[in-house]
């Protein structure tokens, strides 16, 4: 993916790590187009920063990704990257059934089931550009669990080996599929998460993002440095050592 030049997509950026992405790639000279179930976040953005174009979409409804689908591929026929972004992450107790279900369906849907149905809108219209990125977004989670996140772990496992395999599948096309692997990164996503000085800061997380999508222009991973004590520990040797630190790090209630 190159880093500039771009017409970019990106469902579920109205905050955090998606909105910070898309208002640097925005600044880095792409097309950005902000996606997000909230009318009044989207009027915001657009009126705060010029240029950004917003599209509302809820990446938990089928309909919606088909309506978002159709919208933008009509204002932005050039469109050549696709991120999805969208995610939720709730914890669970599993020892208690009717505490966890709803949740436990809701991030599934979300997590997987969203970026799946996002891919299948937009995967005709990218293969037929000379150069595109599809640009999941899995988490560090992916290969090391948090205790308290047992549906957010095993979606964002999903979306690590469904980029896998569709990266075998367009090996021979201009689509590339990109995997993004955030860290503990300081936002909204839980509660405390924002302020919790084990987290990597929004901006440093954003700035060595992008850095590596410059230097790495055709990398499969975008993996910070923070995030491989996670990614690498069954490869390492070291996996129990880094389930027990990463569950001792993370705030949680029994």
């Amino acid at each position: 993916m190159n880093i500039s030049g771009n017409t970019i997509f990106i469902p579920g950026s109205t905050s955090g790590i998606g909105l910070a992405l898309a208002l640097e790639l925005k600044a880095r000279g792409n097309t950005v187009i902000v996606g997000g179930r909230r009318g009044e976040l989207l009027a915001q953005i657009a009126a705060e920063h010029p240029g950004i174009d917003t599209v509302r979409i809820d990446t938990a409804d089928a309909a919606s990704i088909a309506s978002a689908a159709k919208q933008v591929l009509a204002d932005h026929p050039d469109l050549n990257v696709l991120v999805t972004m969208a995610g939720v992450m709730h914890a669970e107790d599993w020892r208690s059934p009717a505490s966890f279900l709803a949740a436990a369906e809701a991030t599934v849907t979300t997590n997987l089931l969203g970026p799946v149905r996002l891919i299948a809108a937009f995967v005709e219209h990218l293969r037929a550009q000379p150069d595109a990125t599809i640009m999941t977004v899995s988490s560090g989670l992916a290969f090391t669990p948090l205790k308290i996140t047992p549906s957010y772990n095993a979606s964002k496992a999903a979306i690590h080996m469904l980029s896998e395999s569709l990266r075998l599948q367009f090996a021979d096309t201009s689509l590339r599929i990109m995997e993004l692997e955030p860290p503990y990164v300081q936002t909204a996503l839980m509660p405390g998460q924002e302020d919790n000085e084990h987290a990597m800061p929004l901006d440093e997380f954003i700035a060595e993002v992008v850095g590596l999508l410059e230097t790495q222009p055709h990398a499969k991973e975008i993996q910070v440095e923070r995030v491989k004590f996670l990614r690498y520990g069954e490869a390492r040797g070291d996996y129990d050592q880094v389930v027990e630190t990463l569950n001792g790090l993370v705030p949680h209630e029994e």
